[in-house]
């Protein structure tokens, strides 16, 4: 079924096996993700095919799907006198929003430490320059942070094989997904080496409410929290309203 169902993608897509003489030819499912306020998350399809079987002792397949950056402060809390107060702090510059990785058996391990160093391949590898404290504890707190969040995800889902020359792999947007542009880079890995890459993007937009709520955010600030101030209080005395009448 599955690899009925890929087949049938890779024909709309024209890429069906035999039909190029690339090594290795990828498409996404989307190229736009729209964003609601009812959006609780959504996964993109990677799919394609190779030239040469994929699996062991033979090619493997990498997904790297990277989406916008900016940057991003990790504070240190200290206490004092059993007060907590904001202690060192380092800020990071160019931070990816989102960044997921998946592989034919975690492919990116394969690869020589420099290739994944140059090119951000594994969470450990992404490059991140930081300003005022220099302890790796705050890059370290950086990652776990994202990852708690969802929005940096290493081995994010299988990458799947069909008919040994088919692939297809999920990458999964949580909710909290920032819109803007992202990038999909998939790689061929041939003994240990990148012989062959796919460059995809797609979007992630705002429709309907989320938009117009977003925009109040970012061309009003003070009108946007002075509403969230107004409807909050508003929400408190509806509900002390209805249990003073329970």
């Amino acid at each position: 079924m599955v690899r009925r169902l890929l087949f049938a993608l890779l024909l709309l897509a024209g890429l069906a096996p035999g039909a190029r003489g690339d090594a290795l030819v990828a498409r996404l499912s989307s190229e736009r993700i729209a964003v609601t306020t009812a959006f609780t998350g959504e996964s993109l399809l990677v799919f394609g095919s190779t030239e040469e079987p994929i699996g062991p002792g033979g090619d493997e397949i990498l997904v790297v799907a990277r989406g916008p950056t900016a940057p991003f402060v990790v504070r240190r809390k200290v206490q004092v006198l059993g007060m907590w107060f904001n202690g060192p702090s380092a800020r990071f510059e160019e931070v990816p929003a989102f960044y997921a990785i998946a592989g034919s058996r975690a492919a990116w391990r394969l690869l020589p430490e420099d290739v994944r160093q140059e090119r951000g391949l594994g969470l450990d590898a992404i490059p991140l320059v930081s300003m005022g404290a220099r302890s790796p504890a705050f890059r370290a707190a950086l990652i776990a942070l994202k990852r708690e969040a969802g929005l940096w995800q290493e081995e994010a889902g299988e990458v799947e094989i069909a008919g040994a020359r088919l692939f297809s792999a999920r990458i999964p947007l949580p909710s909290t997904v920032p819109a803007g542009a992202y990038s999909v880079e998939v790689y061929l890995v041939r003994s240990r080496r990148i012989v062959a890459t796919e460059f995809l993007g797609f979007e992630v937009a705002r429709t309907g409410t989320a938009a117009r709520i977003e925009a109040l955010a970012r061309g009003w600030p003070a009108l946007y929290g002075l509403l969230c101030v107004v409807l909050a209080a508003l929400a408190g005395w509806l509900g002390s309203v209805v249990f003073r009448r329970g």
